[in-house]
């Protein structure tokens, strides 16, 4: 899960995530970074940590990092919260840039939308709890489809 900062996105989304997966008895490593420096070793926002909480989700252990060519290699799927990650994902990873493993995050909800999840860094925390519903049924979306393809394999 990848953001601007790490510290509002993208550490829901790995929170989010990784609970989803639990519960639904899937045992995967998520994770998350920046493409900036601004916050390397920053919990997340008081908010995004204060609605993760509301939500049963503590991700107040988190650190914040910034993302490196290697994550291209080290993951599976990397998902990105907007379309200026996307392309910053693309700089950093130089020669192990993948295509295949890198989606916007908001079209696993709304397919081939192309929809930005929005940065709620400035806005109020009514804007936080309206990232964690987009954040969380893309999330819902993922394992759900994880699973389907499971059962039909």
């Amino acid at each position: 899960m990848v953001c601007l900062g790490n510290i509002c996105r993208s550490p829901l989304a790995e929170g989010i995530l990784q609970h989803k997966a639990k519960q639904a008895g899937l045992k995967w490593l998520v994770d998350s970074a920046g493409t900036s420096n601004y916050h390397i070793g920053d919990q997340p926002h008081q908010l995004s940590q204060k609605v993760a909480m509301i939500n049963g989700i503590d991700i107040s252990r988190q650190k914040a990092r910034q993302f490196s060519k290697d994550d291209m290699v080290k993951f599976d799927k990397i998902y990105v919260m907007d379309s200026q990650n996307y392309q910053d994902v693309k700089v950093i990873s130089r020669e192990f840039w993948n295509e295949d493993r890198v989606k916007l995050l908001l079209n696993e909800s709304h397919p081939g939308s192309n929809m930005n999840v929005p940065d709620p860094w400035f806005g109020t925390e009514d804007g936080y709890h309206k990232v964690y519903q987009l954040i969380s049924d893309a999330c819902e979306a993922i394992v759900h489809k994880t699973i389907q393809h499971k059962t039909t394999k």
